[in-house]
């Protein structure tokens, strides 16, 4: 995918506002996954990282569900004859998607319009906040169709955002929990009503697009590597990273809009870096 000039076939994408926001796109289907539209995702996060135009990401999708997961008849049905090469490459597949999501170095606001399960809850776990309607129940169901509850990275974020018990029993029984439950637990940052979703999910990325983009991506990148650094290892990372972030030209913007009483524009401030 080129970065320059991201076309995308099955899934819909737009940028607003320095936003680029990704829809999934097959209500009929619950948004459920076919084997195109998870390349074509693993392939568009990946090039959103040399797109400076996109300074944040919504994912989203439409009607009454966010993701159901893969597509039981285009991709479920269709596994049981293929070699155990073929098998590997998909699951590899799902796994890059994932680490792409992981690796962009631009915040990821996933508006959860609905029923949210299988590769859809890990998509949102892998975004960077979590926004909710009241409809958006949440299931990491993989054991409930005979398969490790560690899917697509799961293992890895989930214990990360709720804690080793929460992350054991959502993923051990698999079974599906209120956007309340999720919100209680740290799941969900946080739960707006149905009809506020839309609204609520592009302000929040907007707002994050409109910050300063070297500290959003190193903040970002920190979160990701200290989970396996002793402390003395993230304070010589932590005390490296915020001396190059105070040369870069969004910490001088953010002192000099305080002097002049004025907003601060990061989105200048980084271009002219």
């Amino acid at each position: 995918m080129n970065p320059s000039s991201i076309e995308t076939q099955h899934v819909h994408y737009h940028e607003e506002d320095g936003v680029g926001v990704v829809r999934l796109d097959r209500p009929e289907r619950l948004n459920a996954l076919t084997f195109d539209s998870y390349a074509e995702l693993r392939d568009l996060f990946r090039a959103l990282q040399d797109r400076p135009e996109v300074r944040s990401v919504l994912l989203t999708g439409t009607g009454r569900a966010f993701c159901t997961g893969g597509d039981v008849k285009d991709i479920i049905g269709r596994l049981f004859d293929v070699s155990d090469a073929e098998l590997i490459a998909f699951t590899r597949m799902t796994c890059d998607l994932i680490h792409n999501m992981r690796k962009l170095e631009k915040p990821i606001v996933a508006a959860l319009n609905g029923t949210t399960c299988g590769a859809g809850a890990v998509m949102a776990a892998a975004s960077d906040v979590r926004i909710g309607a009241e409809s958006a129940k949440i299931a990491f169901l993989f054991t409930q169709v005979g398969l490790c509850g560690a899917d697509m990275g799961a293992g890895w974020l989930l214990p990360r955002i709720v804690g080793l018990g929460h992350a054991t029993e959502l993923l051990m029984a698999g079974e599906f929990i209120t956007a309340q439950r999720a919100y209680e637990m740290g799941l969900y940052n946080r739960v707006v009503p149905n009809d506020e979703l839309a609204e609520a999910g592009l302000a929040y990325a907007k707002q994050l697009a409109a910050g300063p983009s070297m500290g959003l991506a190193v903040t970002k990148r920190m979160l990701n590597q200290e989970a396996s650094m002793t402390l003395e290892e993230a304070m010589s990372a932590e005390g490296w990273i915020q001396a190059m972030c105070m040369k870069h030209p969004d910490y001088k913007e953010a002192f000099d809009a305080f002097i002049e009483k004025r907003p601060k524009n990061f989105v200048k401030s980084g271009a002219n870096a």
